[in-house]
């Protein structure tokens, strides 16, 4: 057994903590050796439903959980943390308008980052659930500058996830035998899932299944999967993010086989895509350490859908930074 790592979950009295929390301390996440100890940051008035959550965890009785710290104090939530999943993030709320939304997440992710960037080891590795995921992610490490950028990164697993799923089923496999379907750009309804270089059962994709249905149907039930869940639940999908949050990190800190996963990182201007922006690549790891995959083909159909989460990821970012540089 190492020495316990500290992991902090934001929100963590809320939906997707509460099925997240139960997979870091069984090991799911940081392997079934590694010790953990959480800190569960949220609201002041949560901290009654966030007892409750702390006696569930005591009662599990996981043997690799040293120690839960139950706190409304982003100093003490990120103090030498070495992982943080930032989950709590302001909603959109019927009739908000994306600047209402943008300037109400700048204010959780201003204090959150300052809090990293002071009390964090300088290695943390940040995942942003919070949506708008990206955008979150990017104003985080604006507000953390003594923290590589590359450390700050949003999910858009989740969509991968949903993604591997409907080819699964169009197909009639198991979801472990497709693998490299990547999620583009931004964690929204114009993200664009690319089949290209996916295979399922170790055959193209793209000779499996019709391009019609890959090209309109397959894209539009990724893209607005979240809302069909809310619809049919009448809650969000908070397992499903909770699963897509854990696969994320797990293969953050243990690395990827030869497989394609999808991240939202910080641009380097690969595939074109502006500098700057937090966009989701796919990406290899290795050593806890992410790189974009260089060198796949981007066909015309597929730059028109990568301009179109572009173009909505700068109006973000200029609309979140000019928040920030008003604050």
């Amino acid at each position: 057994m190492s020495e316990p790592i500290r992991v902090c979950v934001t929100g963590a009295a809320g939906q997707i903590a509460y099925s997240l929390l139960y997979m870091i301390a069984n090991g799911d996440v940081f392997g079934r050796e590694q010790k953990v100890i959480l800190t569960l940051l949220d609201i002041e008035p949560m901290m009654g439903v966030l007892e409750g959550v702390v006696m569930e965890l005591s009662d599990c009785a996981f043997t690799l959980l040293t120690q839960v710290i139950p706190t409304a104090d982003p100093a003490v939530a990120f103090k030498d943390v070495s992982v943080a999943f930032l989950v709590g993030a302001m909603p959109r709320r019927q009739g908000m308008e994306r600047k209402d939304l943008l300037s109400a997440n700048v204010k959780i992710f201003k204090v959150q980052g300052e809090a990293l960037n002071t009390y964090a080891k300088k290695d943390v590795k940040v995942l942003v659930v919070g949506n708008p995921a990206n955008t979150n992610a990017l104003i985080c490490s604006h507000y953390a500058p003594t923290i590589p950028k590359e450390n700050f990164t949003a999910m858009t697993r989740l969509d991968q996830n949903r993604a591997r799923a409907q080819i699964a089923q169009r197909v009639g496999t198991d979801i472990s035998n497709v693998q490299n379907i990547i999620i583009w750009g931004n964690h929204s309804a114009t993200q664009f899932p690319d089949v290209a270089n996916g295979t399922a059962n170790g055959k193209a994709i793209t000779d499996l299944v019709d391009t019609s249905y890959l090209q309109s149907e397959f894209i539009e039930t990724v893209q607005k999967r979240g809302a069909a869940v809310i619809a049919a639940r009448k809650m969000s999908s908070a397992m499903s993010a909770a699963k897509a949050a854990a696969d994320h990190v797990r293969d953050w800190w243990l690395g990827t086989t030869g497989t394609f996963v999808s991240m939202g990182v910080l641009s380097d201007g690969s595939y074109n895509i502006p500098k700057d922006i937090v966009f989701s690549f796919p990406v290899e790891i290795q050593n806890k350490q992410w790189k974009i995959v260089q060198g796949l083909n981007i066909d015309e159909f597929a730059r028109g859908k990568l301009d179109i989460t572009t173009k909505e990821l700068l109006e973000e970012k200029e609309e979140a930074m000019a928040i920030c540089n008003a604050n």
